[in-house]
């Protein structure tokens, strides 16, 4: 597992979908390209809402962890 060294960490756990993607989508303009969100998550949905999002935004799913019931999101802001 690499060390992403991120600049912020989001605790999004407990949120329902969309709002961990709509978190995201509000905190990722609060850090500078190139730096890396790690996001806290346990909804499942998040496995797939996640890259989709960064799709079609223009950002960068680094890698994703999961256990002990909580899902592990590096964001890389690439715009």
């Amino acid at each position: 597992m690499a060390d992403h060294n991120a600049s912020k960490v989001l605790d999004l756990k407990g949120l329902p979908c969309p709002m961990p993607v709509v978190k995201i989508s509000q905190e990722i303009g609060t850090v500078k390209v190139g730096e890396v969100i790690e996001v806290h998550t346990t909804d499942p949905g998040s496995l797939s809402d996640f890259p989709a999002w960064a799709k079609t935004t223009g950002n960068e799913v680094l890698e994703t962890r999961q256990g002990d019931g909580i899902i592990q999101i590096f964001v890389k802001r690439l715009k």
